[in-house]
């Protein structure tokens, strides 16, 4: 995250085209890493009947971001755009990758890899959290290799299920602004500050959806169906045209049911991935599904420039996160164990 930080940053640097897209691939690499790294982490502290809920904190991040981010880069452009003969965009590529460094070197002092590092837990609080992780490490089945790991059926039914709430999570995030501009909200200030609502029913969904299926010890819809929500009133709150008030809540509805989809779907393959299988398993099933980060806005964009509307696009990524979550819930009835 430092390195992302300070690639971020450079983002202002750039001129043509080449470097933009040099530019996002080298963020793209340093980000690569910290998704699945932080999953596993995840795994070495919390038996998988609390995983979601955390899991769900931990990514509770994206809409926070989202909340703070939308208005804050509306205000960063706003307000900054000539400050120092630089435009508002820059300032805001320099500014909000501040964080992501800050808080990239606190980790590296503060964070404990492992239970028993934790100076922060008594001897008694270690062996308890120690034997819950070894009691559910015991039940899992360990590949012997990784070529075991790649042959595994399951890990790729777990790539096409993230791939989908990936494609789904970047339609919304990347295309937000677009979406609400369409709903009828032109200021540059008040698109961003917008943004902030549907990304505050994701926070309060992803907390209650995380909570919810611990609490109940159910994966399969707790994943599957906000993401069947989702799509639909993804489609519907295109439907609504300008009528701006509906069309927002709609939109709020499909980025609570989309986005916090996520948390609830790694409660899944971390409950039967263990050893070897936990890192490789994790690592591949992320990086299959984030080509949704390059197949949404691609498809999304392409479409739009053939049709000139937000719906037809807005749809084809609907049925797609639709069957992703219709996969979702078809699976054993085992993996809520």
């Amino acid at each position: 995250m430092i390195t992302w930080g300070v690639i971020s940053a450079l983002t202002l640097f750039i001129k043509t085209p080449f470097q933009f897209y040099a530019i996002r691939f080298l963020l793209g690499a340093a980000e690569a890493g910290f998704f699945p790294g932080i999953i596993l982490y995840l795994t070495y502290w919390f038996p998988s009947h609390r995983r979601a809920k955390m899991t769900g904190a931990f990514m509770v991040g994206i809409p926070m971001a989202g909340i703070i981010g939308g208005p804050l880069s509306g205000s960063i452009m706003a307000f900054t755009h000539g400050l120092f003969g630089w435009h508002g965009w820059k300032w805001m590529f320099l500014l909000e990758a501040v964080p992501a460094f800050i808080v990239g070197v606190a980790c590296m002092f503060y964070l404990d890899s492992r239970v028993r590092d934790a100076k922060w837990l008594s001897e008694q609080e270690k062996q308890i959290v120690e034997r819950d992780i070894a009691a559910e490490s015991q039940q899992k089945k360990e590949h012997p290799s990784l070529l075991a790991v790649f042959s595994d059926a399951r890990i790729w039914l777990m790539c096409w299920i993230y791939f989908t709430c990936s494609l789904g999570q970047y339609a919304l995030t990347m295309w937000m602004p677009t979406l609400i501009k369409a709903a009828g909200i032109s200021s540059v200030l008040n698109i961003g500050l917008v943004t902030a609502i549907p990304y505050i029913c994701v926070a309060i969904s992803m907390v209650a959806l995380g909570a919810s299926a611990d609490r109940h010890r159910e994966r399969r819809w707790h994943a599957g169906g906000p993401l069947i929500v989702g799509a639909i009133t993804l489609v519907l709150s295109m439907m609504a045209g300008t009528h701006t008030t509906l069309a927002i809540v709609l939109l709020s509805i499909a980025a609570a049911g989309i986005i916090p989809a996520s948390p609830m779907f790694w409660a899944i393959p971390t409950s039967f991935l263990a050893g070897t299988a936990a890192a490789a398993g994790i690592a591949t099933i992320n990086s299959v599904a984030n080509l949704g980060g390059f197949v949404a806005p691609a498809v999304v964009g392409y479409l739009k420039d053939v049709t000139h509307t937000n719906l037809i696009p807005m749809i084809v990524m609907a049925v797609i996160v639709c069957a992703g979550g219709l996969t979702a819930v078809s699976l054993p009835k085992s993996v809520n164990k």
